[in-house]
């Protein structure tokens, strides 16, 4: 079907549905500049506003065992259409990755929480989205399928810049899987914008286990801070073994700057978001310590 006209805003494309994922890989595969769309918005506005113009949109919204959620092997699974809506409601989720269900209320609004999905965040990648900087903090993965078959990718790899991702040609995102949490291990996010709702100022997810006061596997994930989700490991293994008081927490911010390179924005510079991931670290580290 070809979509498109001088009457609507995207530039023409033919609309793909197919109902199977070897016929999308088959279609990708025939069209390299096909687009994919999972819950449509981030695609969607940017057709419409022609920063994109792809030949096809491939509509993955049909393909089956996609929305599943599981718990197998000490790793939590789930289906990269699952909506963010479906991650806040999840029981599942909440008790294996809870930090999934904090950060999705910080995703736009219910409307666009009822329409986008985990694996259409994750596969755009852009900088100032909650989730990847969530799989970042979990030490989690994606399963990517594609013409040579399935294969995972760990998040340290996956993000490769500012809306890019180590995804292939004619490749989809189809699971996202993080660790279980174990006994101990508490999860903390925050972040800053102008209005709930808005893209973020900078924001920041947190994983690690508490053993008598003291934090251990500490993960810091940083986002809307650089041209991707970015670990802060230095000021993390500031961290490492010490009870979580304002000195030590003054000390893994003052490391900050090793971790991050910001990029600054209209109305927010460079030095001003290193500043509020300051802030938000001091603000989420105390989530752990309560």
């Amino acid at each position: 079907m070809k979509w498109g006209s001088r009457a609507l805003k995207p530039a023409p494309f033919d609309f793909v549905r197919p109902s199977s994922i070897a016929e999308a890989l088959s279609v990708l595969s025939e069209h390299p500049e096909a687009a994919v769309l999972a819950g449509g918005q981030s695609l969607v506005p940017m057709l419409n506003m022609r920063l994109v113009a792809p030949s096809h949109v491939v509509d993955i919204g049909a393909l089956p065992g996609l929305k599943d959620v599981s718990v197998a092997d000490g790793w939590l699974c789930m289906g990269a259409l699952l909506r963010h809506r479906d991650v806040a409601n999840s029981p599942i989720i909440a008790a294996a990755a809870p930090l999934l269900g904090q950060a999705v209320l910080h995703i736009g609004h219910p409307a666009i929480r009822n329409r986008g999905t985990i694996g259409g965040s994750l596969a755009m990648a852009d900088p100032a989205a909650e989730l990847p900087a969530c799989l970042l903090a979990l030490g989690g993965r994606v399963e990517i399928v594609g013409p040579a078959g399935r294969r995972r990718v760990d998040a340290v790899a996956f993000f490769t810049g500012a809306y890019e991702t180590a995804l292939q040609p004619g490749e989809l995102l189809s699971a996202v899987e993080v660790p279980v949490a174990a006994p101990g291990y508490r999860s903390g996010f925050g972040e800053l914008a102008r209005r709930h709702g808005d893209y973020a100022l900078a924001g920041l997810a947190a994983h690690g286990r508490i053993d008598d006061g003291r934090v251990f596997d500490l993960r810091l994930g940083f986002f809307a801070a650089g041209d991707r989700p970015t670990l802060a490991t230095a000021a993390a293994g500031r961290l490492e073994g010490k009870d979580l008081s304002a000195a030590n927490i003054a000390d893994a911010v003052a490391a900050l700057g090793q971790d991050i390179q910001p990029v600054g924005q209209p109305g927010c510079g460079a030095e001003t978001k290193l500043h509020h991931c300051g802030v938000l670290a001091k603000r989420v580290l105390g989530q752990l310590a309560a």
